[in-house]
């Protein structure tokens, strides 16, 4: 890992309502290249508004997100240029239904980057069958399972080589038969270094690829560490008492 952050999160708030609502209320985090960040807290806590937040999906209040040297909540910044480095993976999959799973992940390589349709498309083939799916390119979403979109929702995130890969909640919409094979996928890109941050409900994932547990509650960071510290020795009794009630 550098030691310049890739991310850098400093003093973000997002308030609704004039302040009466505090989605997220002074958070500060440092993100570097190569680390697995996973995010917990119960419902509500901030957790996907943070993550939303790094891409500007989500517009802060105040505070700055910093992401390779660049403030990208700054006045003149191409925000869009700054998108295609980060590759959002959201709950519900957000494939084009009409379009082909090999014409879903070519899309914005060929449109964002103007990579030539032969080159996109033997991209996404390789991708496609590193995760087990390369006789799926011509189908269509629907004619899918809940855990293989997810999977393409991945690949299709990889196919525009970006620097960070976001996660929020990419199982929780999931039969519980399918979390495993995404989780495996996630579990393997950990492995190659891809830095991720990741929103989720899945306590083993956390422990087990987790470079560092961040856990949250009213839209501030409680407590952080790896995930020994975080799950083995929790200091805050708002952690020990989240943790109780979902370990």
């Amino acid at each position: 890992m550098s030691a310049e952050p890739l991310i850098q999160v400093d003093n973000l708030k997002v308030h609704y309502k004039n302040g009466a609502i505090k989605a997220l209320d002074g958070v500060d985090i440092e993100i570097a290249r190569g680390e697995v960040v996973v995010v917990i807290g119960p419902s509500g806590s901030g957790k996907s508004t943070l993550l939303r937040s790094l891409n500007l999906l989500e517009t802060p209040t105040a505070g700055t997100v910093t992401v390779d040297g660049v403030n990208i909540n700054g006045k003149k910044v191409n925000i869009n240029l700054h998108r295609q480095k980060m590759g959002m993976v959201f709950q519900h999959f957000n494939l084009f239904p009409h379009m082909t799973i090999l014409r879903n992940m070519t899309l914005a390589p060929m449109k964002l980057k103007k990579v030539p349709k032969a080159e996109a498309e033997a991209k996404a083939l390789e991708l496609l069958e590193r995760v087990g799916l390369g006789d799926r390119a011509g189908a269509y979403p629907s004619q899918l399972s809940g855990g293989q979109k997810q999977r393409v929702a991945i690949v299709r995130a990889l196919c525009m080589d970006p620097d960070v890969l976001l996660f929020d909640e990419p199982t929780s919409a999931l039969d519980p038969e399918m979390v495993g094979e995404v989780l495996d996928v996630m579990k393997q890109l950990a492995k190659e270094g891809m830095t991720m941050v990741v929103v989720t409900h899945e306590m083993g994932f956390a422990r087990e690829v987790g470079s560092r547990v961040v856990f949250m509650d009213e839209g501030t960071l409680i407590e952080q560490g790896t995930p020994d510290e975080i799950f083995n020795h929790p200091k805050s009794p708002r952690l020990q008492d989240f943790l109780a009630k979902v370990l």
